[in-house]
């Protein structure tokens, strides 16, 4: 009977980590179900990105009370898991508070940050539910974000708020335990949860050491739970978000990718040099992006990447205007998809094959179409996610594969390559304005 409890808490960490390690697993398989992207330049520079961006959270800065509650949640989830690694190992080894005896009096300075962090989180916590479903601030509404996206957001505050909770009562009841009972290290009462101590207060040696159990319990049981739960949740940014801006797009944002097929195809038809002269023609499966696995896998982890934090919807010229694009959509969708289609093919299901697609089934005409190309959203986004990237490769199926751009885009094309010009006039015409200006000078 004396190992139970170490028994009982080994067989927990194993199931959470068999689910986690599947999961994670599948997700992975999801993302790869794109094609390379090649970005492996620059690593010096990408380093220094994904520090300032996701570690240093740069970009969240932008919006500076929701950076500062963002920063409180961020620092306690890093900060404060380092007590998880004293959990683990009270766990395993059946011991109590076992970094105690070795810090002596430091130990209680560093369990009173971790509390001040715990009250930080749980604080930024309240204010966000408030900002959500009271105040309703209008990018964390929309359309796509009913429901489920809803509910999951809601759902990891509250998780995250009992599980705060928890480590101050853990951490009450302990101090208590520790007057009545001298096999108890004596670490002194801490800052934030000696204020629990007096509903507590006369209840007997046995009552506090369940209540202290049950608290430790829960929340080593709820961090190993929303460890897995994460992994299904727009949470799942907190890991994500590395590599994410490690991989992010470098380039000037202005700058449009062009395809590299059809530019070895132009440049042979001008008379050109191409990077490789003597290669054999590239045959093209399909020109853009229909599904996706006609996306890269950069794309599709931005996808999983995604905040939800309508950041990117909430500076969108189109959306602003009544237009039904929304950027964070087009992520949502992206990742939805990439999940059915994963699903799909883990049961042996038809995958790919299943009679839908991204491009008309989750993403319409009306919402690419609608897309300035201003990458407003890209520069507002806190981890570097590029819906416009998707939204391009979409246009170019829709124009190189199924001809059914707008006809004022078709007529652009059509001038552009018989007059070099987006505009319906001869190329020798072209400089016509400055004849009139040279007359009146």
């Amino acid at each position: 009977m004396q190992y139970v409890p170490q028994i009982i808490f080994v067989i927990i960490v194993a199931v959470a980590t068999y689910f986690l390690y599947n999961r994670i697993s599948q997700i992975r398989k999801n993302i790869f179900l794109g094609k390379a992207s090649g970005r492996t330049d620059n690593k010096s520079e990408r380093w220094k990105t994904m520090l300032l961006v996701a570690l240093g959270q740069k970009k969240m800065f932008k919006r500076i009370i929701p950076a500062i509650l963002h920063l409180f949640v961020y620092l306690g989830f890093l900060v404060i898991n380092l007590e998880v690694l004293e959990f683990v190992i009270d766990g395993i080894a059946g011991t109590h508070r076992i970094f105690a005896p070795f810090l002596g009096g430091f130990y209680n300075v560093l369990i009173n940050f971790f509390e001040f962090l715990a009250v930080g989180v749980l604080l930024a916590c309240i204010v966000f539910m408030i900002r959500r479903n009271i105040i309703k601030v209008k990018r964390l509404s929309g359309s796509e974000m009913k429901k489920w996206p809803t509910l999951d957001a809601n759902l990891i505050l509250v998780i995250e708020i009992v599980l705060m909770f928890a480590i101050l009562i853990m951490n009450a009841t302990d101090s208590l335990i520790q007057q009545q009972d001298d096999h108890y290290y004596q670490t002194g009462t801490f800052l934030f949860s000696q204020y629990l101590i007096p509903l507590f207060d006369g209840m007997s040696l046995s009552t506090l050491i369940i209540v202290e159990r049950a608290a430790w319990w829960f929340h080593i049981a709820g961090i190993l739970g929303f460890a897995v739960y994460v992994t299904y949740s727009k949470h799942l940014h907190i890991a994500l978000a590395f590599p994410n801006t490690f991989y992010s797009n470098l380039t000037a944002k202005g700058k449009i990718a062009n395809m590299p097929v059809v530019t070895n195809e132009v440049k042979m038809m001008l008379g050109m040099p191409t990077e490789n002269p003597d290669a054999a023609p590239v045959e093209v499966a399909r020109f853009g992006a229909k599904d996706v696995n006609d996306l890269t896998w950069v794309n599709i982890m931005n996808a999983y990447s995604c905040t939800e934090c309508g950041r990117c919807t909430s500076e969108c010229p189109a959306n602003m205007t009544g237009k039904t694009l929304s950027p964070r959509k087009i992520m949502m969708d992206t990742r939805d998809r990439a999940e059915e289609v994963g699903a799909s093919l883990a049961k042996g299901g038809k995958g790919l094959e299943d009679g839908k697609s991204l491009f008309g089934d989750y993403i319409t005409k009306e919402e690419i179409n609608a897309c300035t190309s201003c990458n407003a959203c890209t520069e507002a986004c806190p981890v570097n996610i590029d819906p416009l990237a998707i939204i391009l490769e979409m246009r170019r199926f829709m124009a190189m594969e199924e001809s059914s751009s707008p006809p004022s885009w078709n007529n652009m094309f059509q001038n552009v390559e018989t007059n070099f010009a987006p505009w319906k006039f001869a190329p020798t015409d072209r400089f016509n304005w400055s004849k009139e200006i040279n007359k009146e000078s």
